[in-house]
């Protein structure tokens, strides 16, 4: 087989691997679709896809993993959380990617009413309401990722295909 065309099924499969880790728990959805793109480059020696190619598309993968936990935080406070159950949420986050596809779903959701509820201030409605905003938070973090993940294929594709 071709070294070209192994790395370039190399590249695919991670890309997807990648895709898939944007919504499933304990695959790093970013890492391994900047990984795919920076195999294909390889395949065609960084001949289209060059160094500044690759800067932007490690920025954005920081920026994906940044929106990871920003955005379950964010939705928490958008809904009067205290500190304590925005900790909470992304520590139940955190747990969450332990415990599969309900525990990502319900990490942040459980983290941040435990943390509301432990808060000197902390009601059942608020706990529930912080709760809410947890979980919108984790899926508006999700479109946001899925969004910067393609803007990353739209910009290799461009760069490398686009003529």
């Amino acid at each position: 087989m071709d070294s070209a065309l192994f790395l370039w099924a190399i590249a695919g499969v991670l890309v997807l691997a990648g895709l898939a880790g944007l919504v499933l728990p304990a695959i790093p959805g970013a890492p391994l679709i900047f990984a795919g793109l920076v195999v294909g480059a390889w395949a065609d020696n960084f001949v289209y896809v060059g160094a500044w190619t690759i800067v932007a598309l490690a920025l954005l993968t920081v920026l994906i993993i940044g929106v990871d936990f920003w955005a379950t935080m964010f939705g928490a406070k958008k809904f009067g959380a205290s500190k304590r159950a925005v900790v909470g949420a992304v520590v139940g986050s955190i747990v969450g990617l332990f415990l599969g596809v309900p525990g990502v779903l319900l990490g942040p959701f459980v983290g941040a009413v435990i943390g509301e509820i432990s808060s000197s201030r902390g009601s059942i409605q608020q706990a529930t309401r912080a709760g809410f905003g947890a979980t919108v938070g984790l899926i508006l973090g999700a479109a946001v990722k899925l969004a910067l993940a393609l803007s990353m294929i739209g910009i290799f594709i461009a760069v490398r295909f686009v003529r």
